[in-house]
């Protein structure tokens, strides 16, 4: 079995292939950081598809020739997690030295580009050179939709492959679907919070916040909700937090402006207080998923995890990561600025997930292939009647 470097890991890895956040039990030393959990889902799903004997990280903050001459001599190949890479604000420290002394090749595991609110997506010559030097040294370089990949072809970067998300195929299963039951027999809903928004992605912050609470509330009414945070502080403390650390994060929202105009009313303080799910550990969100009846809302890969787990799930798209996500799978979503009100039975319909559930399959393949084709040993199976495989020139 191969052995694997990976950039940018995102959490300390535990009985082979699981993922949580560095000094998880811990929490007090980290409880004011925030990190995006939802990155460890990608690391950690990343690495139940792979077959391996030994992970390391490759460092891209140093050049260490001595150190990279060991790298190229012990490991077989490098990858990097997906993740949203290619925008304006990107820093890839010393990457492209690293790379050019590096004689493995990068699999480029997922990656994504995000596109401004307005006018055209602007990249460093940094990023240029780092995703030049990630083409070259592979077969194929993977993507998670259609922009990306056009993104990609405007740099003149050809040998591109949509493959979405390893959190979609984390559990490897060739042949899931979604098939919903009634309605009525709905009973446990999950709600993926994502509050901290930017206004370099979010068209109309108000309109994204009191849509967000609506949101919220509305399934509260019906259902019995559980509130899945993915990281942002307050959230946190309220969710595991002492009784003091509590206290100061329910201000710390009262004072937030934008929480307090547009998101924040007595149903919602309420529900933050008794109904948050937070962990720094992967596999909790999946046992999680797996006792829900559905999960929606604005987390990309919250949503992806009860998917992946034969759990129904709707997206809340607002920028263009959200959108490309539910473009690749075809997964329901809803238009948070199309400026129509949501409601949950327009969406409960089985043909819009059995287009879910065609995209998969055909998503499934292209992961497969894009491994194979660049010679990862993995865990994937071959589909029987797969389609031909679809690359994007």
């Amino acid at each position: 079995m191969a052995r694997i470097l990976v950039i940018s890991p995102s959490g300390e890895v535990y009985d082979h292939d699981n993922v949580r956040w560095y000094r998880h039990a811990d929490l007090q030393s980290h409880i004011e950081h925030y990190h995006n959990i939802g990155d460890a889902f990608v690391f950690d799903s990343s690495l139940k598809l792979l077959n391996f004997e030994k992970l390391d990280e490759l460092p891209i903050d140093r050049v260490d020739p001595a150190m990279i001459d060991r790298l190229n001599a012990e490991y077989d190949y490098v990858f990097l997690r997906g993740s949203n890479y290619v925008h304006a604000q990107m820093n890839w420290a010393k990457a492209a030295e690293v790379l050019r002394r590096l004689k493995l090749p990068v699999i480029a595991f997922g990656i994504g580009a995000q596109a401004p609110v307005s006018g055209k997506l602007e990249l460093s010559e940094d990023t240029r050179t780092v995703l030049k030097l990630i083409s070259d040294s592979t077969a194929s370089l993977g993507v998670r939709g259609t922009y990306s990949a056009e993104v990609l072809n405007d740099l003149g970067i050809r040998n591109v492959r949509i493959i979405g998300c390893p959190t979609a195929f984390r559990n490897n299963r060739p042949d899931l679907a979604i098939r919903l039951p009634p309605l009525d027999q709905i009973r446990k809903v999950g709600v993926t919070l994502r509050r901290e928004v930017s206004t370099t992605y979010a068209q109309d912050i108000g309109r994204y916040l009191t849509f967000h609470r609506d949101l919220v509330k509305a399934m509260a009414d019906r259902f019995e909700v559980m509130l899945m945070s993915q990281g942002e502080v307050e959230e946190k403390k309220l969710a595991l937090g002492t009784i003091d650390q509590k206290a100061h994060a329910m201000t710390a929202l009262r004072e937030n402006a934008w929480a307090r105009d547009w998101y924040l009313d007595e149903q919602l303080e309420r529900l933050y207080q008794d109904r948050m799910f937070y962990s720094d550990v992967v596999a909790d969100y999946e046992r999680l998923v797996r006792g829900l009846d559905l999960v929606l809302g604005y987390r990309l890969h919250g949503n992806l995890m009860a998917l992946a787990n034969g759990t129904p799930s709707i997206y809340f798209t607002y920028d263009s990561r959200t959108v490309e996500f539910a473009d690749t799978f075809k997964i329901p979503s809803v238009d948070v600025f199309s400026g129509k009100d949501f409601k949950l039975e327009d969406y409960w319909d089985q043909a819009r997930f059995d287009c879910f559930n065609a995209a998969y399959a055909q998503v499934y393949g292209q992961m497969r292939e894009f491994l194979v084709e660049n010679r990862v040993d993995n865990k994937m199976v071959a589909r029987q009647a797969a389609e031909p495989a679809r690359k994007v020139a």
